[in-house]
């Protein structure tokens, strides 16, 4: 395959991952919203940009209007979702006959949906109807994806981008919340505090699996132990490493090319994960293990580049 087939269809994944997750935490903090007064949700949309990566507009009014504007419909901030979903479009657009023809269609009607949406706060009144369409507009994609394209080459690079970017929003989503809280780590959550952990399971579409397997009483360390550390539940830190893990091998078999570093580098992920202790985590800091998994994962990435997008013509007659 093209390094630059390869390339749009990786970025083009990346982007609409970007997407499904910022759509998802606008959205459940309008709803959050509705239950909380003024003053409880007053510090949530700084968290929100935090988590998001997002740096705070230069002189903007900080209010929930503004910045669901500025994360939503902006074309003028490259994070926003109208920005990610035209990026993904562009990169799909120039690969086209590397995919199918559903797959092309349900990304035009999503992009179409969400440049159609006039700003303004007849917006705001009606986003969550708006996000709950971007929302399951971005899991049709991933269905259509999974069922009308060959799994082969193409599909991996599409795999990878989703869970690379995956794995670098979560660790930042739960950096963001646990950097904020001083509670002891085994007590069971307050009344004042329920909703903020509540959100943060919505957040990664957690809370029903969660509940599940602990019940609803909700503990900080059960909450971190789940989101980092559990092998089948699709958004949590583990489970995505594991997928870009399983890419690269894939991908390295498929093209015969000597990928040692983003799959060395993949690896220590993996094996951070699978063999860490929550306690260890904990008790070792846990700013500093998702510090250390946001920079692996960059650092997976810029390896990926390098061997799979940008690479010599030299190098590739070596292999």
């Amino acid at each position: 395959m093209l390094s630059r087939v390869a390339d749009s269809l990786y970025w083009m994944s990346r982007y609409l991952e970007r997407v499904e997750h910022t759509a998802r935490l606008i959205d459940v903090d309008f709803q959050l919203r509705l239950d909380q007064s003024p003053e409880s949700g007053s510090g949530r949309w700084l968290r929100l940009l935090e988590a998001l990566q997002v740096p705070v507009p230069a002189g903007a009014k900080i209010d929930a209007a503004t910045l669901a504007h500025t994360l939503t419909l902006d074309r003028g901030n490259p994070s926003s979702i109208v920005s990610c979903i035209s990026a993904a479009r562009e990169n799909m657009r120039q690969v086209r006959e590397q995919c199918s023809s559903e797959m092309w269609e349900q990304l035009n009607r999503l992009y179409l949906q969400i440049v159609a949406t006039p700003a303004g706060e007849a917006w705001v009144l009606h986003s969550q109807l708006f996000f709950r369409g971007v929302l399951d507009g971005a899991h049709l994609f991933q269905g259509v994806t999974d069922s009308t394209m060959s799994h082969g080459e193409g599909w991996h690079y599409i795999q990878l981008g989703r869970f690379v970017e995956r794995t670098h929003g979560l660790a930042a989503l739960i950096g963001t919340h646990f950097n904020r809280i001083s509670q002891p780590l085994e007590r069971t959550v307050d009344s004042d505090e329920y909703l903020e952990w509540v959100g943060l399971l919505k957040c990664c579409a957690a809370f029903e699996a969660y509940c599940k397997k602990y019940t609803a009483e909700l503990r900080p360390l059960r909450v971190a132990e789940f989101l980092l550390l559990s092998p089948d539940f699709p958004h949590s830190v583990r489970f995505s490493v594991d997928k870009v893990h399983a890419a690269l091998k894939t991908i390295g078999e498929l093209t015969e090319r000597k990928a040692d570093s983003p799959m060395r580098l993949a690896g220590r992920l993996r094996a951070n994960l699978s063999f860490g202790e929550i306690d260890e985590i904990m008790a070792d800091g846990l700013d500093g293990y998702l510090s250390s998994i946001r920079k692996l994962c960059a650092q997976a990435h810029t390896a990926i580049h390098q061997i799979y997008f940008d690479y010599t013509v030299e190098s590739a007659l070596v292999q």
